[in-house]
């Protein structure tokens, strides 16, 4: 789950010095706003790779507790099994077989429940994973079209990079919001 980079790095050069020698006073609104909106995708980026790290480690103690419950399952069948062969015998079964198929069954409830924790904790992480990654991609596209504007000199452009970085923000808080909520 890791993330696609995309280089920006070049853009930010050109709008930088469109900015310093170009004739036209908004490139140097572009290039502040696309400096902020750079600074917001590589947080967002950051974040991105946590919850997806999150997510992947979630998944793996889910898939632990459910091997944890299968190992379980055997013992418990194991047992139940001894136990059905005595009685086929009519041989007495151990009180101890019985009581601890019985904490089988109650530690296999309670592994159960962890697993169950585990997975939805994995599933919250890749949501919030999801959102701040479209996030970042929001943001590197107003960058792009951002430098697009000051290319073309078109300050209509800049005003749609700076709609798009806007999407980018809602998506940002979005996921913060969803983050919280766990």
């Amino acid at each position: 789950m890791e993330e696609a980079e995309v280089p920006t790095e070049h853009l930010h050069e050109k709008i930088h010095h469109e900015a310093e020698h170009g004739r036209e006073r908004w490139a140097l609104g572009v290039a502040l706003s696309s400096a902020l909106l750079a600074g917001f995708a590589a947080v967002a980026s950051l974040m991105a790779g946590h919850h997806a790290n999150e997510a992947m480690m979630s998944q793996i103690e889910s898939a632990d507790q459910w091997s944890y419950y299968e190992a379980k399952s055997i013992k418990e069948a194991q047992l139940k099994s001894k136990a059905d062969i005595l009685n086929a015998l009519g041989k007495p079964v151990p009180g101890t077989d019985e009581s601890k198929v019985a904490q089988y069954e109650r530690e296999k409830e309670e592994i159960q429940k962890k697993a169950d924790n585990f997975e939805k904790a994995a599933q919250h992480h890749l949501q919030t994973h999801e959102g701040l990654a479209s996030s970042v991609t929001m943001f590197q596209i107003a960058i792009a079209v951002g430098a697009i504007s000051v290319l073309m000199r078109r300050r209509s452009f800049w005003l749609g990079s700076l709609v798009v970085g806007v999407i980018g923000i809602y998506f940002l808080i979005q996921a913060l919001l969803t983050a919280g909520g766990h």
